[in-house]
């Protein structure tokens, strides 16, 4: 694999502390090579455009958790109860990417219960995080736009720090601004299950955004907040565009209309979203963004999402979030699988498969995404657009 990024010099999560001493140490997945390369299929000719375009553009990520699992999957419990999450700065070395939206939610106790997420699981899991990125020197914690070109100009890494719902802001508005001065700069609504926002997408009806939520929207709008509406209900998701005076994104999810489950989005809503000048960013977890055309999940399943919603919206409002991580992702899935609201899994029979092919962990994903678009023919103006210049042009007007 090429190394993408050979300022990178080795540093591993935690280095500053002494293991067993300082903290619990685990055996942790390979970051790069874990499952066998995808092969795409490409000439000498495409695979050298391919390293040229990902060298020469900004590429962002709209959503993964860029974490590294425990290689045993009965350690991943006991490993997030730890809160010390290990950001995978090896794979994020190899991936090409100038930034990446990085769901800091995984962490601590946050998905040990039922009822929702908690403040004090998040401030674990954000400050234990943010502890460890300032010890090292690849991988840059973004604040704004500045940071995304100066991490493209240093050979670094930007990462974003976002939270994928608001629930653990209960009804406590101030809790937004906090956040924000903790370094987060993308928020989502609701995670499937409803909170005092607005509806989730796992709730037999959505109520829409509470006024509250329109209060939340106002305020992340007055912050510079990315909001993120992946798992929003349907209703919530059309009033939160509505009601956003910028455009907001839908960082990881698919197309209803190709796989029929409530966890893709509809039409109206991906139109809305593009139409407010926001983005649809495709995901990758496993069995989520099949296709009746390739019914085992890989990435020619995903991207028969982003033909539909390039078909739908214009190349100009789509890209990708692919919603990884380094490690056993359906281990994840199996281990909590009494938390979701729903069946990440849910919708028509499809074959079952232990990761998705070609979009498997953050150090492939958008290697692999760059390779898909050459070999389909692509000109580079629309790769470079879907790899990070539609994310840049609208980060550009949330983070005013």
């Amino acid at each position: 694999m090429l190394d993408r990024s050979p300022q990178y010099r080795g540093y591993t999560a935690y280095g500053y502390l002494e293991p067993v001493v300082d903290y619990q140490p685990f055996d942790l997945a390979p970051q790069v090579g874990r499952v066998p390369e995808y092969d795409l299929g490409l000439t000498a000719e495409q695979a050298g455009r391919v390293d040229r375009l990902l060298a020469d553009n900004i590429v962002i990520s709209l959503h993964e958790h860029a974490v590294v699992l425990p290689d045993d999957a009965d350690q991943i419990k006991r490993y997030n109860r730890t809160g010390r999450q290990r950001t995978g700065y090896e794979g994020l070395a190899h991936s090409g990417l100038t930034a990446v939206i990085d769901n800091f939610m995984a962490g601590a106790s946050c998905v040990t219960s039922q009822h929702g997420w908690k403040w004090d699981d998040m401030i674990y899991a954000l400050g234990f995080r943010l502890a460890d990125l300032a010890k090292q020197d690849h991988v840059l914690h973004a604040f704004g736009i500045e940071d995304l070109h100066r991490a493209k100009a240093e050979g670094r890494v930007a990462l974003i720090a976002g939270f994928e719902c608001s629930s653990m802001i209960e009804n406590e508005l101030d809790r937004i601004d906090m956040l924000y001065g903790f370094g987060i700069r993308q928020l989502g609504i609701a995670y499937s299950q409803s909170n005092m926002l607005g509806g989730g997408l796992a709730e037999p009806g959505d109520g829409g955004l509470t006024t509250f939520g329109r209060r939340a929207v106002e305020r992340m709008n007055k912050l510079g907040m990315l909001i993120d509406i992946s798992h929003s209900g349907d209703r919530t998701s059309l009033e939160t565009i509505e009601h956003s005076t910028v455009p907001v994104m839908i960082t990881h999810a698919g197309a209803r209309s190709v796989w029929p489950t409530a966890r893709m989005k509809p039409d109206e809503v991906i139109m809305a979203c593009a139409e407010r000048g926001g983005l649809i960013g495709l995901e990758a977890a496993p069995h989520t963004t099949i296709s009746e055309r390739h019914p085992e999940h890989s990435i020619e399943s995903v991207m028969d999402h982003f033909r539909y919603c390039v078909d739908l919206v214009g190349i100009d409002h789509v890209s990708f979030g692919p919603d990884t991580m380094f490690g056993d992702h359906l281990a994840v899935h199996k281990a909590y699988a009494g938390n979701y609201a729903q069946k990440l899994d849910s919708g028509p029979q499809h074959p079952r498969v232990e990761y998705v092919a070609g979009l498997e962990n953050p150090a492939e994903n958008f290697g692999n995404i760059a390779g898909w678009m050459v070999r389909e023919g692509y000109s580079d103006a629309d790769i470079a657009k879907v790899l990070g210049g539609n994310a840049l042009r609208v980060l550009a007007q949330v983070w005013q």
